[in-house]
Parts: structure tokens; sequence; C-alpha cells
């Protein structure tokens, strides 16, 4: 009887660490990814106005004419700043199933009051003969600036993430000896994530991770089309990248911050999901009083 007493009492203790761990686990919110693009506009401005009149009688020829306004029509280029919806989630899940920290939702980017177009800003030149001055907008990238704005309250870490790359391929190999094709459509993404504490700056994590997903179709000689799953190809990159995150993201904390790593429930091989141990209930044990 004192041995089983023993027994629940040290599994009773167990069980209040991991409790008292996973309420003290940080909490890490998780940035869609970050990407800036340039964009290219044609625009047109100014007011034109012409007009004419011509009077003619048997004595008399009369004319007139009247012509004013400006008009000014050019390409105007600039960077857009946005924030990619998509990719994400599976590295939230990820953290979530292989750690005990508490993944929190943040606020997304917020570009600032939209800004005339480059028409109305030449336009309004035109009118009052005054440059408009250029309103410095926020920057996706400036994570500092983000933080210190709110759009992670209640974090202690961000895991900042900007894309650098995403291509499509489109990929027609016929097949030796036969009047078929194969076909293969995929996507491969790049992307550099930091993990950012939000009270010091101090950086624990920083790497660069790759996704790719692809989806292959069988043409004959028929003219066949058959369009992509796209979504199949997007999901798999979307897994591929979170697995490729979350090992780098746990090999760099058994480093950097010892007491971040024992929050690591299971480590998890580049590109292949995350498998959780089932757990192993205790087996009682009979105890023959003599």
């Amino acid at each position: 009887m004192q041995r089983r007493t023993v027994l629940s009492a040290a599994v009773l203790a167990l069980a209040l660490v991991a409790n008292v761990q996973a309420q003290n686990a940080p909490k890490i919110a998780v940035t869609d990814l970050a990407y800036t693009q340039a964009v290219s506009q044609y625009f047109e401005a100014g007011t034109y106005q012409s007009s004419s009149q011509l009077n003619a009688n048997r004595n008399s020829i009369s004319a007139s004419e009247q012509s004013s306004g400006t008009y000014v029509a050019g390409r105007y280029s600039y960077m857009e700043q946005r924030e990619l919806g998509s990719f994400t989630n599976d590295i939230k899940g990820a953290l979530l199933r292989g750690t005990v920290f508490h993944v929190v939702q943040g606020k997304g980017f917020d570009a600032g009051a939209p800004q005339p177009t480059k028409a109305e800003q030449v336009l309004n030149q035109l009118k009052t003969g005054k440059v408009a001055t250029p309103v410095r907008q926020p920057e996706v990238k400036d994570i500092i600036a983000r933080i210190r704005k709110g759009e992670f309250n209640g974090a202690d870490y961000v895991l900042f993430g900007t894309l650098s790359s995403a291509e499509f391929r489109d990929t027609l190999s016929p097949l030796q000896g036969t009047s078929s094709a194969s076909y293969q459509f995929s996507l491969d993404i790049l992307a550099d994530f930091s993990l950012i504490n939000t009270k010091t700056f101090e950086i624990k994590s920083s790497f660069s991770a790759q996704g790719a997903g692809n989806d292959t179709k069988l043409l004959s000689n028929r003219g066949d089309v058959v369009p992509p799953n796209r979504a199949k190809v997007m999901r798999e990159t979307s897994q591929t990248l979170a697995a490729n995150v979350y090992e780098q993201l746990v090999d760099q904390l058994g480093l950097s911050d010892p007491n971040m790593a024992r929050g690591v429930r299971q480590p998890m091989q580049q590109g292949q999901p995350l498998q959780m141990q089932p757990q192993v209930q205790p087996q009682p044990q009979a105890i023959i009083l003599k």
C-alpha cells in the first residue's frame, strides 16, 4: 500500500510541474509573411477646355477661339508593402503540437491612411501650384516599430517572416518511347524568419526556410488539357515550410535559450509532418498483501 501511495504522489508531482511549466510558457505571435513588390501604374491628370465660334453673313465674317487647361500623363512606379495571408497557419499548428508555447494572434499590418493617387497629387499641384509633401508610410519589415506600435500586445516573442521568393513552375516532359508527356505544376517559396523578444528586441533565432509542393499529370497525344490541383500544391508547400521552420527553430533554441528549449515536446524531421507520441498510461500495479 505504501508503494502505491509513493507512486501516485510522484505522478501527481510530475503533473503539477508540467502544469506550472505550461502556464509559464512564453507567448509567441506568428506574423503573416511580409513582402514588398514594385508596382507601376499609368496616370493622367489635368483639365483642358477648347471652344471655337464662326459667324458669317453677307457683309462680314467673324471667328473666335478659346483654349485653356493643362494636361499631364505618365507612368509612376512605387514599392507596395503587404502581408501574404497564407503559409503561416501550419507554422502555428506545428508550434501548438510540438511545444508548450502559447500561440497568440497579433494584429495585421497597418499600412496607414490611404494616400492620394499620383494623378490626384499632380492634379492638385496644377490647380494650387503647391507640391504635396510625401507622407512617410509604415514599413511592413520594420518589426521593431510594429512591436512598439502595439501590433503584438501580450506576446513575449514574435516569429517574424519575410517572403524572399515565390515561384510557380510549369514543366512538360515527354515520356521516352511513348507519345505521352508528364506535366508538372509546382511552387517553391523561400522565407526569412527571426524570433524576436518583444521586451529586449533580442533575436533568439534567425534562419531561412523553404517550402515546396507539386502536382503531376499524365497527358496523352490527344491534346489533353488537365488543370493542375493548385490547392494540393499550396497545401504541400505550406506543410513543408512549416516543418522546415519548426526544425530550425527548435535546433537554434537548444543553443541560444535552453529554458525555451525545455518547452519542446518532440523534434521533427525536415519535410515530415509532426507526429505526437501517444501517451502511455501507467499500468496499475497489483500489491499482494500477505
